[in-house]
């Protein structure tokens, strides 16, 4: 249920130098600051909406709202302004900023409190320190096979890149495989025919010295995956009893998963306390706004609430030393759950998102909301700014290297590492190597 907008407050604004921060619902979802005569990043289309912004809120033209966060700095030399949801774990209120001639009336549809600044970024921080989160563990290198492989990668691709790191000397701590590796959405422990046994390549990284990662989305269903056609009552849904929409990717609908539901809770520590017995005790779950969606569930539990059970139930089952990064989450509701967090939407081998939607991906998508969000770096979690790509066919791959360098945050490598050149190879090390001071 949403609650009215009510005022909260009418600031004098110098129209042509003031700046709001909007801060966005989820890792992908836009986060930055505009001059008032901006527009703001709105989604696309439809889909974009439900799985990269908030689902189920629209913002008036010509508005500016952030979620659970929004700081303006009135330009004329009067602190910056805050303001934060006061339990954002538990309630994230939408805070909204019209202007209005030469004022910003300010209004939110639930609690929330105030707080000044001398800029944005800091005023920020001082939230993030009060919360009392404790401080992360460093974040270890990374090599993950997306951003060259794909879902088309194989057992095989995962070998060889094993090898070339030793031949190249890299600083690779995790070996993560990413999406393709199951059959399907849901179907976490069921090989895809791209390979062959998830335990023995997790032996197989193991014994070069490295760890084993993996990839999940643990709460997105596919249609045609064994909970969704044998365990129907496992998915959450809406008022009229069907499952509730969570986008479409992959080309197909998605469903999400009923967490509180006490088979799909046994299942899903299943899935998770196998990976971990195989070897794998670095975890990449994504997608994770599918957990957080409105909707009936088996437990009556609000979204928020369900969703911060649903990932405490993976970390009891992957254990507290293995390491936990989200992605695709709801961002505030996500504090004190995780190692480290993507806080930007993808990068991809080229600059402009499709649609010049900046929820998608595309590397000045990932470099705006990655800067705007440099606030939470080391105070709520270790920031994922996405992969370096440094193989010669990414296009201005200098610049995007220079951003994940810049952020200090968690450094992982998405190259074949055989097709690096010199450059590549020389970038790829320094940054690893600096990722694991």
């Amino acid at each position: 249920m949403h609650h009215p907008f009510t005022p909260l407050a009418s600031v004098p604004v110098d129209v042509a130098r003031a700046r709001v921060h909007e801060e966005g619902w989820q890792s992908w979802s836009p986060s930055g600051a505009y001059a008032l005569g901006e527009k703001p990043h709105r989604p696309a289309n439809d889909n974009w909406a439900t799985v990269c912004y908030r689902p189920g809120r629209t913002v008036p033209s010509g508005a500016f709202q952030g979620e659970g966060l929004l700081a303006l700095d009135p330009g004329d030399g009067t602190p910056v302004r805050l303001w934060a949801a006061t339990d954002p774990c538990r309630a994230v209120p939408s805070i909204r900023l019209e202007v209005h001639g030469d004022r910003a009336e300010v209004s939110a549809d639930g609690p929330v409190r105030e707080l000044t600044g001398p800029d944005v970024q800091s005023v920020l921080a001082e939230w993030a320190d009060g919360l009392g989160v404790a401080p992360p563990r460093p974040a270890p290198t990374v090599w993950c096979s997306w951003y060259e492989y794909f879902t088309g990668v194989t057992e095989d691709d995962v070998h060889e890149n094993l090898r070339a790191m030793d031949t190249l000397d890299l600083p690779v701590d995790v070996v993560q495989i990413d999406d393709g590796y199951q059959s399907a959405l849901g179907d976490w422990l069921t090989l895809s025919g791209r390979f062959r046994s998830r335990a023995g390549i997790a032996d197989a990284i193991r014994a070069r010295g490295r760890r084993a990662g993996i990839w999940t989305a643990p709460f997105l269903v596919a249609p045609d995956s064994e909970p969704a056609t044998a365990h129907p009552d496992w998915l959450v849904r809406d008022a009229e009893g069907a499952p509730v929409h969570a986008g479409h990717n992959w080309g197909h609908d998605l469903y999400a998963l009923d967490t509180t539901h006490p088979d799909a809770a046994a299942y899903l520590t299943h899935v998770f306390a196998t990976l971990r017995s195989e070897g794998y005790d670095y975890f990449k779950v994504d997608f994770l706004y599918a957990g957080a969606l409105d909707g009936v569930r088996h437990s009556g539990a609000d979204p928020l609430t369900a969703y911060r059970a649903g990932v405490a139930l993976i970390r009891d089952a992957i254990g507290p030393d293995a390491y936990l990064l989200g992605c695709g989450a709801p961002v505030l509701p996500s504090i004190g759950l995780f190692d480290a967090m993507r806080v930007s939407p993808d990068t991809a081998p080229h600059r402009r998102p499709e649609a010049d939607d900046f929820s998608q991906p595309g590397q000045d998508a990932a470099e705006f909301t990655g800067r705007a969000r440099q606030w939470q770096h080391g105070r709520l979690w270790i920031n994922d700014p996405d992969c370096l790509m440094a193989r010669p066919a990414v296009e201005t791959r200098e610049r995007w290297a220079a951003h994940v360098e810049a952020t200090g945050g968690l450094m992982a490598s998405s190259d074949r590492l055989l097709s690096l050149d010199a450059w590549g190879v020389a970038t790829t090390r320094r940054l690893l190597t600096r990722g694991a001071r």
